[in-house]
């Protein structure tokens, strides 16, 4: 996505598929603290201050897009060129929010992502609770060609890479700018959506979080806890259609030209502190 973290190429806003739009929207506003609209029969916004996604029809637990903004019109156009110089078929951007520069392309698995600059501001009637739209991470049975469509095609670094007692790679966590991860994917079973998280400001915001899943009787299906890749605190709650939702804070920041970190694959990479759910 980006050779220089200067670029700042940041994860923008996604689009889930959902086969009850509007209840999974309803979640959002009810506990991630959204405000909705209804754009058309079956898609709706949700937005608040630095977070944004869409929910439409579709199949549970599946992604539609995900989509990364620039700060830099020549950074967007020479990644579209590095694109077309390998070979990679691009299409019109499905996104309302990145204007008319904005492009889409698939990666190995079929995930759609989106590439643009953002055209809309918006407005709140009130204060929402901070908590920022920050990475993605999606499951994959073949993350070879994924990892390399990320960093050697859209130019992605890898910060931290996870190898099993066999030597085998289970999971890379990958940044567009000098925050730790904007994108990771695990080794599984299957192509699959994994999760998408939330950067709130600080350790007692992880408190704030969790105080509000329980008095909305939503159960913290994992933490918190602390990431070893990462160094993130953490917590997990899941919507109604199973999507993984997390909330993080304090992600590592890294210096440019670090060296990607080796982790093994056991518990303590995903939980310093404790149990682990492993995906992989």
């Amino acid at each position: 996505m980006l050779d220089d973290p200067k670029h700042n190429a940041r994860f923008d806003h996604l689009m889930l598929n959902s086969e009850d739009p509007s209840r999974l929207a309803d979640f959002y506003r009810h506990v991630m603290d959204y405000a909705i609209e209804q754009l058309q029969d079956s898609t709706w916004l949700c937005e608040a201050q630095d977070r944004r996604i869409m929910v439409g029809q579709g199949v549970n637990r599946t992604l539609r897009f995900a989509a990364y903004s620039f700060s830099n019109p020549e950074a967007l156009e020479a990644l579209r060129q590095r694109l077309r110089l390998n070979d990679h078929e691009l299409s019109n951007s499905p996104s309302p929010f990145f204007d008319k520069s904005a492009f889409a392309v698939n990666d190995p698995d079929g995930n759609t992502l989106v590439f643009g600059i953002c055209n809309k501001t918006f407005n709140f009637d009130r204060q929402h609770i901070p908590a920022r739209l920050q990475h993605l991470v999606v499951a994959s049975d073949e993350l070879g060609p994924m990892i390399n469509f990320y960093t050697e095609v859209l130019g992605a670094v890898a910060s931290d890479k996870v190898y099993d007692a066999e030597g085998n790679l289970t999971a890379c966590f990958m940044r567009t700018d000098q925050e730790h991860h904007s994108f990771a994917v695990f080794r599984a079973q299957e192509k699959r959506l994994d999760h998408h998280c939330y950067e709130v400001r600080e350790w007692n915001d992880i408190r704030d979080w969790a105080d509000r899943a329980t008095e909305l009787n939503i159960p913290i299906e994992w933490g918190p806890g602390r990431h070893g890749a990462g160094n993130n605190l953490f917590l997990f709650i899941h919507d109604p259609d199973g999507n993984w939702v997390e909330l993080s804070a304090e992600l590592e920041l890294v210096k440019p030209n670090t060296k990607t970190g080796i982790w093994k694959h056991e518990p303590r990479t995903l939980n310093l502190w404790g149990m682990a759910k492993m995906r992989s």
